[in-house]
């Protein structure tokens, strides 16, 4: 029996390898494509600044728009609406007499909290987990017996000889969009600001990961991935990862089809790695959930005491250490940092500045492009000492992190403005 299905997008912004979107196609003969900017998004942390910033919200405007003209080409639309979702859904209800809800599932404390919530309300939420690179279902453990150490994951998964799960194939014809009559808070069509770093949408992902392998640059990862600066050091898929405008199969996919035509060497397999850690990040909350969102994470170590003088130094770049000070001045700017620096800035807030862990996850949350709930939480805790790693966190030495990599002093002349000689 076919019906009208509301889709609602969450960090899923593609049309393609979308097996929620596919499955709302094929069993509805009305569909109503949506996307909600929360309220949340607009409040202010608990540290009194934006959870959103302006680089991610540039992005993320890209990213629907290109969604929007894609859905077009299929003869249907994407409706945004900003407010609670409680709310858009009721009224949603009321015009398409539906409280069918398909979605994307986001294991998360604030998301599961999110979906329960209009459950209760009545509603029939469909939602599919589609943000791995591995199907849980292949896994050789159940996820909430999962190896907690990294190593003994990744190599219980290399003994399974697993890879990555198939692409879902490409959807269905879109099914038409109701008529509806909506007094909700539309957002306007205007075109988004195409200036930033990156530019967001699924066609611009595709032909970013397209051009990687093309120049071959996969070849060369594992021995640049810690460099500080460039865009070709990295691979940097992570924005649109985070934001759903690409696939870890579909990449992962693309890194197995080149291997094929030129074989496999380091840098693919670092590759693979790197999106397996991604994965063991998002595995992790299915079996600790809210657990690694308590002040402590898991382990039995205090706090430290929040002091805000301390994080305007740190988050504003003043704190006289040069290689932090550049770092946090280059995410300010830009809304990115290396990878490398990621875990030395945070180091350094939590062990030099004794800084409320938490308060330094809130920060990139607040100001990475590519945010990502899972990885950002498993990082932080990683390098805290609050996580599974049983070395009990990852404290860096700046000098040695200086003279390993910036040793010329580049990349602190490019963002404190001041002579490399």
């Amino acid at each position: 029996m076919m019906s009208t299905i509301i889709y609602w997008f969450r960090n899923d912004l593609r049309l393609a390898d979308n097996p929620a979107f596919a499955r709302a196609c094929a069993e509805a003969s009305q569909l109503v494509p949506i996307y909600i900017h929360q309220d949340a998004t607009e409040e202010f942390s608990r540290w009194d600044f934006p959870r959103m910033g302006r680089h991610r919200k540039q992005f993320l405007k890209q990213a629907l728009h290109e969604l929007k003209h894609q859905l077009g080409a299929h003869g249907a639309s994407l409706l945004e609406f900003h407010g609670r979702p409680e709310d858009i859904f009721s009224v949603l209800r009321d015009q398409t007499q539906s409280d069918l809800i398909y979605c994307e599932q986001i294991e998360a404390p604030e998301e599961i909290a999110q979906v329960d919530h209009i459950r209760k309300m009545g509603f029939t939420i469909t939602s599919f987990w589609q943000s791995s690179m591995l199907d849980p279902k292949e896994l050789p453990f159940a996820l909430q017996n999962m190896p907690d150490v990294f190593t003994k994951f990744r190599q219980d998964i290399e003994r399974q000889g697993l890879s990555h799960a198939k692409p879902a194939e490409l959807l269905r014809p879109i099914p038409p969009v109701p008529l509806l009559n909506l007094e909700l808070h539309q957002e306007k069509n205007t075109s988004p600001d195409q200036s930033g770093l990156f530019r967001g949408g699924e066609i611009s992902a595709l032909e970013h990961i397209k051009q990687y392998f093309d120049r071959g640059l996969v070849d060369s990862y594992k021995q640049t991935r810690n460099q500080l600066m460039g865009m070709d050091f990295s691979s940097k898929f992570s924005p649109w990862l985070a934001s759903g405008c690409c696939s870890s199969r579909v990449i992962a996919e693309q890194l197995r089809s080149y291997e094929s035509m030129h074989g496999a060497n380091e840098g693919t397999y670092w590759l693979w790695f790197e999106l397996l850690w991604r994965d063991y990040f998002r595995f992790l909350h299915f079996k600790y959930g809210a657990s690694l969102y308590v002040p402590k994470g898991l382990s039995d170590k205090p706090v430290n005491i929040f002091d805000q003088k301390k994080f305007l130094q740190w988050s504003s770049g003043q704190t006289g250490e040069a290689l932090i000070d550049a770092g946090m001045r280059e995410l300010s700017e830009t809304g990115f940092l290396s990878n490398r620096l990621r875990q030395v800035v945070a180091s350094y807030w939590i062990y030099d500045m004794n800084g409320d862990w938490r308060a330094g996850a809130a920060w990139f949350e607040s100001q990475l492009i590519d945010y990502d709930v899972y990885s950002n939480q498993g990082n932080w805790l990683y390098i805290a000492g609050r996580g599974t790693d049983p070395r009990g966190g990852r404290p860096f030495n700046v000098w040695k992190q200086t003279q390993d990599h910036d040793p010329d002093g580049i990349y602190r002349a490019k963002w404190l403005g001041i002579s490399s000689d």
